[in-house]
């Protein structure tokens, strides 16, 4: 009861705040990160089953909410840069940060790569505080919308092969892709006999609960996962994609739904991921830690992004902007707490590297959104007028 009072009572002073956090460096996820630090120093970490529940409901819910933004329609027309940021970027981003893990800590390459994984998504959520910024160029708001709202499903099978590797040496490729593809199956075949269904003259639904109708397919497609072990994370994310891209009209309808659930559930996550990093847990990640996590936010995703967007008419302010912009957020979390879970030996180690690089980026990406827009209107400012007469050389 004492972590629902500590989640309420921060969750009312977060929207009491959230005005002036929209402009100023102030961050509600640093809030939330900073109650749970200060709630499992005093109270010690929170139940074991508590945080997998919540953080499994979480993940899914953010899943199915950005799946159904989703449509492939859509997608393909402006396609360009989200594409090279997804498709080379995250991969190369995985890459580099395995790379400075095994330079500088003694991982295996399956853990090295596990880790890399998990630290490649970046979160809709943080990435949201710079691209509902007008000033920053349409482009780069754009891509990062887009790769934010995507990477988290493309980059879970990535996760899920390399925590089989590491767990077990090697991995079984008809399990996995009995897992994978029936996930996938599940996701699309539930939205579709639900959406068939809507359209025929016996049944219809009504604008209020057509918004359920969605988080219904969902429930559903996780629990059919859950039952037929299949991977109820690309099954949700595979259902809101299939909603989105087959029915714009419930794509609409149950956009502020999920996306006030998703940040309800997201914001606890949070609350408990903090309440985890407590005590020993910080000092244990090392000089070297530390210094990995610094090389992952400040080299390995700028590096990447670099190169995705190479030959392209994007200007060098903006690739930098784009490359720093690559929050790790609640993907990584619960990616993190797969791996707890997950039956490593050195699972506590790793968590400890992705749990230090979290809660930098938190703090180093919430904080930076403010500055960099100013610096976007400021060059706006000086920037002569149309009609303006320029000086000669």
């Amino acid at each position: 009861m004492a972590l629902l009072l500590t989640f309420g009572t921060v969750l009312l002073v977060a929207v009491l705040l959230s005005e002036r956090a929209e402009r100023t460096v102030l961050s509600t996820a640093v809030l939330f990160l900073g109650a749970g630090l200060a709630f499992g120093s005093i109270a010690g970490p929170p139940e074991e089953r508590v945080v997998r529940v919540v953080s499994e409901l979480a993940l899914v819910t953010v899943l199915l909410t950005d799946g159904s933004r989703v449509s492939l329609g859509e997608l393909r027309r402006g396609w360009a840069l989200p594409g090279r940021a997804l498709l080379l970027g995250m991969p190369l981003t995985m890459v580099f940060t395995a790379a400075a893990a095994l330079l500088l800590l003694d991982l295996s390459l399956p853990e090295a790569l596990l880790v890399g994984a998990v630290l490649a998504p970046t979160d809709p959520v943080f990435a949201s505080a710079i691209v509902g910024r007008d000033a920053i160029p349409a482009p780069v708001r754009k891509l990062l919308g887009v790769e934010s709202g995507l990477n988290d499903g493309l980059a879970l099978p990535f996760v899920i092969l390399f925590l089989a590797w590491a767990a077990h040496g090697t991995y079984s490729a008809p399990t996995l892709a009995a897992e994978i593809g029936g996930g996938v199956a599940i996701g699309i075949a539930v939205p579709l006999l639900t959406i068939a269904l809507a359209r025929t003259k016996a049944f219809g639904a009504s604008e209020p609960y057509l918004q359920l109708g969605s988080l219904g397919a969902g429930i559903v497609v996780y629990a059919l996962c859950s039952m037929l072990g299949a991977n109820a994370f690309l099954g949700s994310f595979a259902a809101g994609v299939t909603i989105g891209t087959v029915s714009p009209r419930a794509r609409r309808a149950f956009a502020p739904l999920g996306e006030s659930l998703g940040e309800l559930l997201k914001l606890g996550a949070l609350l408990l991921f903090g309440a985890l990093l407590t005590g020993g847990f910080l000092v244990g990640v090392g000089v070297r830690g530390w210094i990995f996590a610094a090389l992952a936010l400040l080299l390995a995703r700028p590096l990447a992004l670099g190169i995705a967007l190479l030959r392209t008419e994007v200007a060098w302010r903006e690739r930098l902007v784009a490359g720093w912009f690559g929050p790790k957020g609640f993907a990584s979390v619960v990616y993190g707490l797969l791996v707890v879970h997950g039956g490593l030996e050195r699972a506590p180690l790793l968590m400890r590297l992705i749990g230090a690089t979290i809660l930098l980026s938190i703090v180093a990406h919430s904080s930076t959104d403010v500055p960099v827009e100013r610096w976007y209107r400021k060059r706006a400012a000086a920037a002569p007028s149309d009609g303006e007469v320029q000086p000669g050389p």
